[in-house]
């Protein structure tokens, strides 16, 4: 007798959210690498580069961790208050609708007709609201080690080259082409997430603006 396969489960960040973290992490470690100096370049200021750009990446990670979990346990407070209030209302109560109006989807709204909308509330009526302190749960606590990994990890392919490449002009550009080519991974994917037919394009611009980044921070001292 065949099984069924146990569903899959469900990412703790959307697609979106993991691009903006490694863009941002991405950034940040631009900060550092474009300001680096190849002029004055040894091995103690490199030592330097990479302590400044791993440390200040893992220090907005944790903050962006942190963040991250007040928003969350922030949002689900927020949901079971709700929940709360709309339990005390009755069914078709003008002022119900109006929460639960005020509390979809701006697409939602134009869908569900005032008779769906109080069926929906209907059915809040029958579950059973959470109690107790506000805590992180599991998912929660998944998505702020995502978030924390995700803006410190993505420092490490930009400074591979400081550390394997002896010539430090050398490392510097190929951290850049790293960089680059990140960025337009990153505008590649946010296209294809948002269905555009021309994801290559979107690619190409975050690229673009990846480049001017780096060519401003170079000419202000990189």
């Amino acid at each position: 007798m065949s099984q069924n396969p146990a569903p899959a489960a469900e990412p703790v960040l959307d697609p979106v959210s993991r691009l903006s973290e490694i863009l941002f992490g991405l950034i940040m470690t631009l900060t550092f690498t474009g300001t680096f100096s190849v002029a004055s370049a040894g091995s103690e200021s490199v030592r330097q580069l990479l302590i400044a750009a791993v440390g200040c990446n893992l220090a907005w990670g944790l903050t962006d961790a942190i963040i991250y979990l007040i928003r969350s346990l922030c949002e689900r407070g927020h949901s079971r208050l709700l929940l709360h209030r709309l339990q005390a209302l009755p069914v078709k109560d003008h002022r119900a609708h109006a929460e639960m109006v005020a509390a979809l989807p701006p697409a939602m709204r134009k869908l569900l007709t005032p008779d769906e909308i109080d069926q929906l509330h209907q059915r809040l009526q029958h579950i059973r609201p959470s109690r107790g302190h506000l805590w992180p749960n599991g998912d929660e606590w998944r998505g702020a080690l995502a978030v924390f990994l995700l803006v410190s990890v993505v420092t490490l392919p930009v400074v591979l080259p400081f550390i394997f490449v002896a010539d430090a002009w050398l490392a510097l550009r190929m951290s850049n082409a790293i960089a680059l080519l990140m960025m337009f991974l990153i505008g590649y994917r946010l296209a294809r997430y948002a269905g555009s037919p021309r994801a290559w394009l979107t690619g190409a611009v975050f690229t673009l603006f990846g480049a001017g980044l780096v060519s401003v921070i170079i000419a202000l001292g990189g």
